[in-house]
């Protein structure tokens, strides 16, 4: 077998392999070379006499100069190309190109923004979770988000249990007024004495002619106040006949309790009742009611006046900050 690096200006004959590459372009050259002879008549170029390179028979040699480095070119008519051959060959990868990371130029950006604001603590774990991997893309840190809360409408005060409250000192006030009437209309009468005054009074104190009323005075006391709210002491005075109009009817239903009244007939609860509508005590509940209504009621008018200016200024500084706009608070 010929060396591959002797001379390539004498055709050497080899061994002709059907499935050798090389050989079917030797063929293909060949009966191109008889159609352009055919053709052009005016060329006499004898296709034996052009040199021809060959290409070593890798099938059957086994010299160790056989090689693909250098690229092999055959030589054809003096008229064409000669023919590389070397794109014949396989393609390498070289073990560089296949390890070596793609680094993109410098105009590309290669920071990668998250979506969303991402805590510190997650970032620093995510960087330790990725410290190992090869060309990792470096994470920008997150700017700090800023949140910003509307500021919520100031919710009004009410004067409804400064009311109850105030109320319940009326009703002592009136719970001492009218037993102090009962005692002294009993002094008038002759049943009261200096020596049985005392007893008399704790008598009084566990009957229900003195408790009902009481009672109905302080409910009635604080659903006009709970109605009134802040309104003005005019209001107090006005609306205090009914809550006095409720302690009359209270002194009447304690009379009632006291008998008791589930033990009378219908007659005998209807003579208690009228000997008791002009009775001294029924009209001295009325008074009191309504005076004690109107002095205790000036008290809760003065608190519900000031609740009042409490919530302006509220809604004030509330309209302030709206003006204001969203501040930048650095916790």
């Amino acid at each position: 077998m010929s060396d591959p690096k002797s001379s390539y200006g004498e055709p050497v004959e080899e061994p002709r392999v059907e499935d050798d590459v090389v050989v079917r372009a030797e063929d293909s050259l060949a009966d191109a070379d008889a159609a352009r002879e055919a053709v052009a008549s005016d060329t006499h170029v004898d296709s034996a006499d052009a040199p021809v390179e060959t290409v070593p028979d890798t099938a059957h040699d086994t010299t160790p100069d056989s090689s693909y480095d250098e690229p092999v070119v055959m030589a054809a008519a003096p008229d064409e190309e000669p023919i590389d051959y070397s794109k014949w060959q396989d393609d390498t990868v070289e073990p560089e190109a296949a390890t070596t990371a793609y680094v993109p130029p410098a105009e590309y950006d290669t920071a990668v923004t998250p979506s969303e604001p991402v805590a510190p603590a997650a970032v620093a774990g995510a960087g330790v979770a990725g410290a190992g991997v090869a060309g990792a893309a470096a994470v920008a840190p997150a700017a700090q988000p800023i949140f910003v809360q509307a500021p919520e409408s100031p919710r009004p005060r009410g004067n409804r249990g400064a009311a109850g409250a105030i109320g319940l000192l009326a009703a002592l006030s009136f719970a001492v007024l009218y037993l102090g009437a009962w005692l002294g209309f009993g002094a008038i009468d002759g049943e009261v004495t200096t020596a049985n005054v005392g007893q008399t009074a704790l008598n009084a104190l566990g009957t229900w002619s003195l408790w009902v009323p009481v009672v109905t005075f302080y409910v009635a006391f604080f659903l006009l106040g709970a109605i009134i709210n802040r309104g003005r002491w005019g209001s107090w005075v006005i609306f205090g006949l009914l809550v006095g109009a409720a302690s009359y009817g209270g002194h009447i239903l304690g009379q009632l309790f006291q008998a008791p009244f589930w033990s009378l007939t219908a007659r005998e609860g209807a003579d208690l009742v009228e000997s008791q509508l002009l009775a001294p005590l029924a009209v001295v509940a009325f008074i009191l009611g309504r005076e004690l209504t109107i002095w205790f009621g000036a008290w809760v008018a003065s608190r519900g006046k000031r609740v009042t200016e409490l919530n302006t200024e509220a809604q004030r500084e509330y309209e302030r900050t709206l003006e204001a706009g969203p501040q930048l608070v650095r916790v």
